[in-house]
């Protein structure tokens, strides 16, 4: 870890502050996941690939919120998209268990009045972040879990799939290249849980021309998890957390050091309490202390001002921003942050 420089770091921050008392008409910012990416490890293809992808999510909830319309459609819109690609952990991409199944995560909230919403470990739910919104919108709890969620999905009319939807033949090779190594070394498996980051979770996080704040979350996981392991990603406050007062957080990375410093909520705890400035704030948290601790990850957020952080302590992480009239999206540490104008089929 440490890959990312803070000399780097301070240089994207630079880029991503806003004018001083100045909040843009909307704001986006979207992960796929942080880990072992580099550029020698993705082909030519794969990196290209992957930048169209985080472009077109982009676009979908870029086109919300320049019309207008709400932090939270953009948030769910973008994570549907990447929920239906299968080269994320999430949704169609989901890693395997260690019996072989798929079981997703997912969670939502809002900033307006801290609604949320959760399911964890559901395994026939299309769109997990849809489910977790259904449950924030549509019933008096916070987290569902398993087949009662699935019930709930089923009920409030979301698209439900057979199992064998989310199987794709690199995530299978994935987990038997994990159990490989868990026979290797009796039944430690933990250690086997974090071979596969290549490719992550997804996470969106928007503010609104109202002023309103959304985060989103969604995942299947780490390969070879076992029990029932859930990770940050449904858990508000750990891996996703909103608050009009703040900003709107959105989480990757190894789940249990991200449960055990409830990093999410922490961040906006530091811009509540303290006044602490969000890049700063995401930068100590993301590469000092949770690099102290050994745990690889990172986070995108946007505070109630529009301006944007997106630390990571990897060798890379899937990641995008737009605001009017620009956008940046990047794969690996370092890449200079100097914005692009929108793709010509947003029409802006």
């Amino acid at each position: 870890m440490g890959c990312h420089s803070p000399e780097a770091h301070q240089e994207d921050l630079k880029a991503l502050a806003g004018e001083p008392g100045e909040r843009p008409r909307f704001a986006l910012a979207i992960h796929g996941g942080a880990g072992t990416i580099t550029a020698e490890g993705l082909s030519a293809e794969a990196d290209q690939r992957y930048r169209a992808v985080l472009e077109e999510a982009l676009d979908r909830g870029e086109k919300i919120l320049e019309s207008g319309g709400t932090a939270l459609d953009a948030v769910t819109a973008c994570i549907t998209f990447l929920e239906d690609d299968p080269g994320f952990n999430a949704g169609k991409g989901a890693v395997f268990t260690h019996e072989g199944r798929n079981e997703l995560d997912a969670s939502v909230m809002v900033g307006e009045n801290r609604q949320a919403g959760a399911v964890a470990g559901v395994t026939t739910v299309k769109h997990p972040i849809l489910a977790a919104r259904k449950v924030m919108e549509e019933s008096p709890h916070v987290l569902l879990s398993g087949a009662g969620a699935e019930a709930f999905a089923a009920e409030n009319g979301l698209e439900l799939v057979d199992g064998s939807y989310f199987y794709t033949p690199e995530r299978y090779e994935s987990l038997q290249k994990a159990l490989e190594q868990e026979r290797g070394m009796g039944r430690r498996s933990t250690h086997s849980l974090v071979t596969d980051w290549k490719f992550g979770t997804v996470g969106a996080v928007a503010l609104d021309s109202a002023g309103n704040l959304a985060a989103g979350t969604s995942t299947g996981g780490m390969t070879n998890k076992r029990w029932n392991r859930i990770g940050d990603s449904p858990l508000i406050g750990a891996g996703t957390w909103a608050d009009n007062r703040t900003c709107a957080v959105s989480c990757t990375g190894h789940g249990e050091f991200f449960i055990r410093n409830a990093v999410a909520h922490d961040l906006a705890a530091r811009l509540l309490y303290r006044g602490d400035d969000l890049a700063a704030a995401a930068d100590k948290l993301v590469m000092e202390e949770l690099e102290a601790m050994g745990a690889g990850g990172g986070l995108i957020a946007i505070d109630r001002a529009g301006n944007i952080a997106m630390p990571f302590n990897t060798a890379g992480m899937f990641r995008g921003w737009a605001l009017p009239g620009k956008r940046w999206v990047g794969l690996y540490s370092g890449e200079s942050q100097n914005h692009q104008e929108p793709s010509p089929k947003t029409g802006k």
